[in-house]
């Protein structure tokens, strides 16, 4: 193993990962992806739309929640699926916490449970199923 990289065993405890959620993380993270709904970069038109303001894209969210696996397993760790569900939506000046739990390890490959919350409950769930290099899984 080399530094920033971590075996996984089933049941392991991932550390939390605080991410302010800033406008400017909201709108680089929706011009990133190509999402240019308004509801991501223009305030007056999201709270025309009933939003109090603009909030994260569900393709940002998804990136920070790979961000998270791969920041714990290590830069040789490879994304196989990533599967999440929204909740509440995340508005700039709030703190996203991610936490995850690995529920199982099969050879190579690990499968973990991830959540996200904010001050308004829960924004993310779902599992990201990642294969880790030779001799680090289980």
């Amino acid at each position: 193993m080399t530094v920033g990289e971590t075996r996984a065993t089933a049941g392991d405890v991932l550390p939390p990962l605080e991410i302010p959620v800033t406008r400017t993380l909201i709108v680089a993270g929706a011009i990133a992806s190509r999402d240019y709904q308004d509801v991501h970069h223009d305030a007056e038109l999201a709270r025309q739309k009933g939003s109090p303001d603009i909030f994260m894209n569900i393709l940002t969210t998804n990136g920070l929640v790979g961000r998270y696996v791969t920041d714990h397993f290590g830069p040789r760790a490879v994304l196989r699926k990533v599967a999440i569900r929204l909740g509440t939506p995340n508005y700039p000046g709030d703190t996203m916490v991610l936490t995850g739990t690995v529920e199982k390890v099969d050879g190579d490959t690990a499968t973990v449970r991830v959540a996200g919350a904010n001050a308004l409950g829960r924004h993310v769930t779902g599992t990201v199923t990642v294969t880790l290099p030779a001799g680090e899984a289980g």
